[in-house]
């Protein structure tokens, strides 16, 4: 009877979207579908591409964007007029201080840029990419001669440090082998985690939060928002959702994902 009251419980939260339209918005971008231009324009070709998934980096606007670097890319030493967070999704990518040694970070792995410190950006593989978040802008690249403390730290966090907590840990996963890591914000307010889902997982993460977004950071999923709208998203692709939604993941590939999230209400996932 318990097992009947879950599944008809699960049945009905999947097709709840579908009942409640008015209050269902949902964007996905396909990793394929970016329009790339130059993250610092005034280097033309030698700056590293760019995409905004969701806001606009040259506005004074929050915003996600996809990064790319060529191989042996490393940047002049440099600052930025805001703060931002990396995650790699595909290479090896060192973000420090110019006198620093390398530090290389691998896919999955989160770092943070101050405001005004002064850095260099390198890439050390055939293909580097990265998405790239800020809370306000204009995104802007400045010298290193107008550095400024705005006393933050920076982080450098290896995808092995990385504190991965089990369902059984959590409140709100009830599914077997998903596990999820919070790497910065407050759970209960906007913050950013990343969820790990195993390989042959099919469910599904409910969420009612005004500000949904998620990027796929590595591997490959298969996608529904719960109604007919069905595709395949590979590593750089992008989840957007407003309201009451579902989103239907299933992983059927032999490998596991990795999904990041950021949100500034509670999701669950089933």
């Amino acid at each position: 009877m318990r097992n009947l009251v879950y599944t008809y419980t699960l049945i009905t939260i999947l097709f709840s979207a579908s009942t409640l339209a008015d209050n269902k918005t949902v964007k996905v971008i396909e990793s394929n579908e970016v329009e790339w231009g130059h993250l610092n324009p005034l280097r033309g070709e030698l700056s590293p591409g760019a995409a905004n998934l969701w806001g606009n980096r040259a506005e004074d606007s929050a915003t996600g964007m996809l990064v790319r670097f060529n191989n042996g890319f490393q940047s002049p030493p440099h600052i930025h007029n805001i703060s931002y967070r990396g995650i790699v999704i595909e290479g090896q990518l060192h973000n420090d201080d110019p006198k620093a040694e390398k530090m290389w970070l691998p896919t999955g792995s989160f770092w943070t840029q101050p405001a005004g410190q002064n850095h260099i950006t390198a890439a050390n593989s055939e293909t580097n990419l990265i998405y790239l978040e800020i809370d306000s802008g204009p995104y802007l690249v400045k010298p290193s001669s107008e550095k400024f403390d705005n006393g933050e730290h920076p982080i450098n966090l290896h995808i092995d440090n990385l504190v991965w907590m089990e369902h059984k840990q959590l409140g709100f996963i009830d599914a077997e082998g998903v596990r999820t890591a919070f790497v910065w914000g407050e759970p209960s307010k906007l913050s950013g985690s990343m969820l790990k889902i195993p390989s042959g997982f099919k469910g599904a993460i409910k969420t009612e939060a005004s500000e949904f977004r998620s990027v796929i950071i590595t591997g490959v999923v298969n996608y529904s928002d719960g109604e007919q709208n069905k595709t395949t998203l590979n590593a750089g692709s992008y989840i957007e959702s407003s309201g009451l939604n579902t989103h239907v993941i299933e992983n059927k590939s032999n490998k596991e994902a990795i999904i990041y999230l950021r949100t500034d209400g509670p999701y669950r996932v089933y």
